[in-house]
């Protein structure tokens, strides 16, 4: 690469670099309105630090100090072309965290920044190695890492959610389990709830555990719980939320309810598994037929090959 390319380069990214200190530099940036109000509406003094845990992740705090109107502006240009702000609100309550749409667009924007930097990267180091610069072929690498960056974080949202059900489907028939046996033993659904989750751990426990502290904050029980069951898409925990609900406000019998939803969910289980295995099945004859087969034929036809070429010579 001539040193009048890498001149032209250098040039650009210190020529962008210092239109943005100038574009978000305090006398140029423009003041919100809400900035503006801010003083005047936000009377209530913040409470101390100390007196609880940072609700925010790390990252997203350490990136809002360092760059936050950027920051901002870009997720917001994030949130205007992908949308689907109302499947992101769904699959972050199913995931069970605190984290807001905007939290979540902007962990896309720093995604997106780590692929642009990567696609940079492999631009600039493929070029030093061949020796010229395509600028065409470099700005498409980087659009591809920038979006392949922004989407994949939400592909991994997607990702997380599907193992946390897992893991909520896994752990489901030993909480029903212990749930039946509380009833049983004449304890009443809240207390036998609050036994289950005082002495087991997993995601289903934290579900109704946080269920039953938003009922001892003046939340009914019956809402806590229906929130449980209106944050997961899995039908057999919603049917398990409605039978708690039904016993709640009827008085019904519990346990044997509980005990079939846990063997039904077993068996549930049990065909997953044995689908898992006819997939595996099916994806371990590729390297058999890919790897193994042809290894095979060409140790069985080598011989035979070698004495037919030895005899035309």
């Amino acid at each position: 690469m001539s040193s009048g390319v890498v001149g032209m380069v250098l040039g650009l990214v210190a020529a962008g670099g210092l239109l943005l200190v100038l574009a978000y530099a305090p006398p140029f940036r423009s003041v919100r309105l809400v900035d503006r109000l801010a003083p005047y509406v936000h009377d209530t003094p913040p409470p101390s630090r100390l007196l609880g845990t940072a609700t925010e992740p790390g990252m997203l705090t350490a990136v809002r100090r360092i760059a936050g109107p950027s920051i901002s502006n870009g997720a917001r240009v994030v949130d205007r072309f992908v949308g689907g702000r109302a499947a992101v609100r769904r699959r972050l309550d199913a995931l069970g965290g605190d984290m807001t749409v905007e939290d979540f667009r902007i962990e896309q924007v720093v995604w997106g920044g780590l692929g642009l930097l990567a696609a940079v990267v492999v631009a600039t180091a493929s070029s030093v190695a061949t020796g010229d610069l395509n600028v065409l072929t470099a700005g498409l690498l980087c659009v591809s890492g920038l979006v392949g960056g922004v989407l994949g974080r939400d592909w991994w949202l997607t990702q997380q959610v599907q193992r946390r059900e897992d893991l909520l489907l896994a752990e489901f028939p030993v909480v029903a389990e212990l749930l039946a046996l509380a009833v049983t033993a004449g304890e009443s659904p809240a207390a036998a709830i609050a036994r289950v989750t005082r002495l087991s751990g997993g995601e289903l426990a934290r579900e109704l555990g946080a269920a039953l502290g938003r009922a001892r904050a003046g939340v009914p029980l019956a809402d806590a719980l229906q929130q449980v069951a209106d944050r997961t898409s899995l039908e057999p925990l919603a049917r398990f939320i409605d039978g708690l609900l039904v016993a709640i406000e009827r008085g019904t019998p519990l346990a044997e309810v509980l005990r079939a939803q846990a063997a039904d969910v077993r068996e549930a289980g049990k065909r997953r598994l044995l689908e898992a295995g006819g997939r595996k099945e099916i994806a371990m004859m590729v390297p058999v037929v890919f790897l193994v087969l042809p290894v095979t034929v060409l140790f069985a036809l080598f011989p035979g090959l070698i004495s037919i070429v030895s005899l035309a010579q």
